[in-house]
């Protein structure tokens, strides 16, 4: 008897304890579950923000948008020198930093190493630029700038500063440096997922 006496008061305090238990954890629902339909009605809301919205209400669009106009007034302008906006962009960063390894020019134009090679390669056999390997690290490929590649740059230096003054020109003068500083801004905050 004693046995089953205490038996029945272990019992009775495990039911108080999971009752205890039970209360808590309903407690701690009550208190996380606003706070967890918050965080979703929040993502919902952003959600839904931008999908009722048009495209050309949205950022991403507009930014795409305006790229593929400012690559057709290039082609339009540097037309006679049949070179896009990143092999010019490559030449360019090459003309102003001298000769430099394939991971810092990557960098420097934001496109990943394979792009690099592969537009690299097609400049060096227009002889726009050369490449050889460091002689501090045998690893390292080197691009630099050929004469040819800086007499083109020379050349297209009038037609590639229309290029850009027309991407901008619908803006008034005096709002064109706080858009191309906006850009710089929005670019920098995220510039970690540059060659993404």
């Amino acid at each position: 008897m004693p046995t089953a006496r205490i038996g029945k008061k272990h019992q009775a305090a495990g039911d108080a304890n999971s009752r205890s238990g039970a209360a808590a954890a309903s407690r701690l629902a009550s208190k996380t579950a606003p706070k967890s339909e918050a965080v979703a009605n929040k993502a919902t809301a952003n959600t839904d923000k931008w999908r009722t919205k048009t495209l050309m209400s949205r950022p991403g669009f507009l930014i795409r948008r305006l790229h593929q106009i400012h690559v057709a007034i290039f082609l339009e302008e540097c037309a006679a020198a049949a070179i896009t906006p990143v092999q010019h962009s490559v030449l360019a960063t090459l003309d102003q930093s001298g000769a430099i390894d394939q991971a810092t020019l990557s960098r420097a134009v934001a496109l990943d190493r394979t792009s690099v090679a592969d537009i690299a390669t097609r400049l060096e056999r227009r002889r726009l630029l050369k490449r050889h390997i460091s002689p501090n690290d045998r690893r390292m490929v080197i691009s630099e700038l050929t004469n040819q590649g800086r007499a083109l740059l020379n050349r297209l230096e009038a037609a590639s500063a229309r290029a850009h003054e027309r991407t901008i020109s619908a803006l008034p003068e005096r709002e064109r440096a706080l858009f191309l500083e906006t850009l710089r801004r929005l670019i920098d905050a995220k510039d970690d997922r540059a060659e993404a």
